[in-house]
């Protein structure tokens, strides 16, 4: 009978063995986890802080898929030794590919006398006719930085910085004379079909009106507005 007893007590003790150590294992595992250097933490734990990002619909206009461009523009043009002149013009531009585009463009502007004449009072290098000034280029344009302009907190329009140069021809002091071009510009886009530009531009040709057979940089600077479709 003693026997008997003694076996149902040690088996009880095995059993009660068996079902403490896995709850004691649980314990000590997360205790582990949330002081050991692992960085653990208890599950269902909420963070300390809750990020709140609050995400801004901006709508971006997009050039139509013609890629055909024309514009008008006015600024001034500075021509060697003719002094800094009141000019128009106008371009027509299509976008090969997102990157590239060839552009043709005209442009006029009546220059000013020269020093010399404005000093003697009575010399006249030019005639009116002569004083009249026009170009027209063919060039290839490059954007270089496509990006995003913003007014305000809202608003997004799409922009690019662009490079450009070409050759033409300049019909001044009465003769048609081989022209190089080359220049930059910034153009942003108000909406899917107009656009705003701004841009500077270097004409080179040689002149020998003064009396020397020399190279001139004409510089031309302008503002336009430009249309897409």
């Amino acid at each position: 009978m003693r026997r008997l007893i003694r076996a149902w007590v040690g088996l009880g003790a095995i059993v009660a063995a068996l079902a403490v150590d896995p709850a004691l294992a649980q314990v000590g595992g997360a205790e582990s986890d949330a002081a050991g250097t692992g960085g653990g933490r208890l599950i269902g734990a909420e963070p300390v802080v809750q990020p709140q990002v609050e995400r801004r619909e901006l709508e971006e206009p997009h050039i139509d898929a013609e890629d055909i461009e024309i514009g008008v523009f006015v600024g001034l043009l500075s021509v060697e030794d003719f002094g800094a002149n009141l000019m128009t013009g106008a371009r027509l531009a299509y976008h090969v590919t997102e990157d590239f585009f060839v552009e043709a463009s005209i442009g006029r502007a009546d220059t000013e006398p020269t020093s010399y004449e404005r000093l003697s009072g009575s010399v006249s290098l030019l005639t009116d006719a002569e004083r009249r000034y026009g170009y027209y280029n063919l060039s290839l344009g490059y954007n270089l930085l496509p990006g995003e302009s913003f007014i305000g907190r809202d608003r997004a329009y799409n922009s690019d910085m662009y490079v450009i140069g070409g050759i033409g021809a300049t019909r001044f002091a009465g003769d048609n004379r081989f022209t190089w071009n080359l220049g930059a510009g910034y153009r942003v886009l108000l909406t899917d079909w107009l656009g705003i530009e701004a841009e500077v531009r270097d004409h080179i040709f040689r002149i020998d009106v003064t009396g020397v057979d020399k190279l001139t940089h004409n510089i031309e600077i302008h503002g336009g507005i430009t249309v897409f479709f």
